[in-house]
C-alpha cells in the first residue's frame, strides 16, 4: 500500500485520512464520498510557490481550477496566496462567491460566450487568455461597449507534444485550442492586439498536455517561444512581461507512475527561461504556471461501499460499489488507472483478485480492473486512491444517481464542503409536461 499525504492506518486498523477514521468518515457523511486531505493540498502549494521565491523570480502559480472548484477549494487556494485560473463563466462565479481576489483571476476557454466575457469585464478580473480570431474580435467589441481596458495574454501551440493520452493532448499543433506559432497565426494575432486600445498584451501561454513525467516538453515549449518573442522585439517593437508555461505536471495514480517533485519542475523550467532570455538578450519575464492535478490529484480519495459480487468461472470476479462513472468517468473516458484498498482492513493480505464494477447501467462502467483485494463482502468499504482531480468536477447524474458529497479532512477535523445531492435535487430543476 502507498500512503498519500497524511494518510495511514490507524490503531482501529482502519485506513486514516488527516487524522480521521475513514470508515467513521462513511458512518457520518456516507458513500459514495469524496474525502480530501487538506495538509498534502498545502504542502503542494506551498511547494510551488517556495521553488518560484527561492530562486528569486517573480510569478504566479494559478490553480487550474477545473480539476476541482468549489467555494471550499478556491477559498483554500486564497489562503495559499495562488492566483486561479477558471474556465467557464460557472467556475468564475465560484470564485466570485467563494470572495476570490479578482484581480488574481485567469480566464482561459476556446468557446467563451459574450456573456462570460461581460462577467470577467464587469468583475475586473486579472486576465483573460485570448485564445482564437474569433475570441479577440468579440473582446474587442465588448471592451469598446464597456469602454473598459482589460489584460490579456496570447494563447499559442507551440508544435510540442506530450508523452501522455490523445484526448489531453493540447500543445501540438493539431489542437483545438490557441494560435499556431509556426504558421503565422500567433503574430497575426499579436499584431492585431497590441493595435487594440483596451488591450494590455501582458504576453504569452500555452499548455502542452497533462500528466506529464518530465520537463522536456516544457523546456522545448518555452524554448520556442522566446524565439519568437525575440523576433518580436525585433519586429513589432514588442517585449512580453509574462510568459505562461501552463500545467500538466503529472502525479502518481498507480505504481507504474514515476513523476518529480514540484521543486524539480519549478527549477529547470525558470533556469531554461533565464538562460534562453540572456541568449535572446531579453528581460526575464514573470513567469507563470497552472498546477491542477498536482494540487489535488493524490490528496483526494473517494470511499464506496461493497455491493454485489458476480464471478465468471475461469473468467474473472466482479465486485460493484455503490457508485462509478456516475462519480468518476475518467476510467470510461480515457482508461485512467487507479489503486484501492479496504478501508476496514487497508493491510490484509489481498487472496483474490476482482474487477471493480460502478452501478451504473453501462458495460464500461468500470472503475479498476484486476485488483488484488482480501475477500470482501457488503459490510466492507473500499478506498480509491488519488481522485482529487477531475472526480467531483467531472461528476454527472446519469441513471439520476445524485453527486455524492465532499469532506475535507485536517488535523483529526472532518469539515463537510459540499452536500449530498438528494432526489429532490435530481428533479428540482424539472417542469411538468403540462
Amino acid at each position: 500500500m502507498y500512503f498519500y499525504g497524511s494518510t495511514g492506518v490507524n490503531k482501529n486498523g482502519n485506513l486514516e485520512i488527516g487524522g480521521v477514521d475513514a470508515i467513521e468518515l462513511t458512518q457520518q457523511f456516507g458513500t459514495p464520498l469524496y474525502v480530501y486531505d487538506v495538509a498534502l493540498m498545502r504542502e503542494r502549494a506551498r511547494g510551488f510557490k517556495q521553488t518560484f521565491d527561492d530562486l528569486n523570480v517573480k510569478a504566479q502559480v494559478a490553480y487550474a481550477s477545473k480539476a476541482f472548484s468549489t467555494v471550499a477549494m478556491i477559498q483554500l487556494a486564497e489562503e495559499e496566496g495562488l492566483s486561479l485560473d477558471v474556465v467557464s463563466g460557472g467556475e468564475l462565479y465560484t470564485a466570485i462567491i467563494a470572495g476570490f481576489p479578482v484581480e488574481r483571476i485567469h480566464f482561459h476557454g476556446n468557446n467563451k460566450s459574450r456573456e462570460e466575457l461581460e462577467m470577467a469585464l464587469d468583475q475586473r478580473i486579472g486576465c483573460i487568455v485570448v485564445d482564437n480570431f474569433t475570441e479577440m474580435e468579440l473582446l474587442k467589441t465588448i471592451c469598446h461597449e464597456k469602454n473598459v481596458k482589460i489584460s490579456i495574454l496570447l494563447r499559442v501551440t507551440p508544435g510540442i507534444e506530450a508523452h501522455t493520452h490523445d484526448y489531453i493532448l493540447t500543445g501540438q499543433e493539431d489542437s483545438k485550442f490557441g494560435f499556431d506559432l509556426q504558421n503565422g497565426q500567433a503574430e497575426e494575432a499579436l499584431k492585431t492586439a497590441i493595435q487594440f486600445e483596451y488591450f494590455d498584451v501582458l504576453g504569452l501561454h500555452c499548455h502542452i498536455g497533462s500528466q506529464i513525467f518530465e520537463t522536456t516538453g516544457f523546456l522545448l515549449a518555452a524554448k520556442k517561444i522566446v524565439e519568437k518573442m525575440e523576433f518580436w522585439k525585433k519586429e513589432l517593437f514588442f517585449e512580453a512581461k509574462v510568459l505562461n508555461l501552463g500545467g500538466g505536471f503529472g502525479i502518481r495514480y498507480t505504481k507504474e507512475d514515476e513523476p518529480i517533485p514540484p521543486s524539480q519542475y519549478v527549477s529547470e523550467i525558470i533556469t531554461e527561461v533565464k538562460n534562453l532570455t540572456e541568449q535572446h538578450s531579453l528581460k526575464i519575464p514573470e513567469i507563470w504556471i497552472e498546477p491542477g492535478r498536482s494540487l489535488v490529484g493524490d490528496a483526494g480519495i473517494t470511499l464506496y461501499q461493497v455491493g454485489s459480487s458476480k464471478e465468471v468461472p475461469g473468467v474473472r470476479k466482479y465486485l460493484a460499489v455503490d457508485g462509478g462513472m456516475s462519480d468518476n468517468i475518467r476510467p470510461a473516458l480515457y482508461q485512467a488507472k487507479y489503486e484501492a484498498v479496504l478501508a476496514n482492513k487497508p493491510l490484509a493480505k489481498a487472496n483474490e483478485t476482482v474487477s471493480i464494477a460502478g452501478k451504473c447501467c453501462e458495460s464500461g462502467d468500470m472503475l479498476i480492473w484486476d485488483l488484488p483485494l482480501p475477500e470482501a463482502g457488503e459490510e466492507d468499504i473500499l478506498a480509491v486512491f488519488c481522485t482529487g482531480a477531475y472526480g467531483y468536477s467531472m461528476s454527472n447524474n446519469y441513471n439520476r444517481i445524485p453527486r455524492p458529497a465532499v469532506v475535507f479532512v485536517e488535523n483529526g477535523k472532518a469539515t463537510l464542503v459540499v452536500k449530498r445531492e438528494s432526489y429532490e435535487d435530481i428533479v428540482r430543476l424539472d417542469l411538468p409536461l403540462k
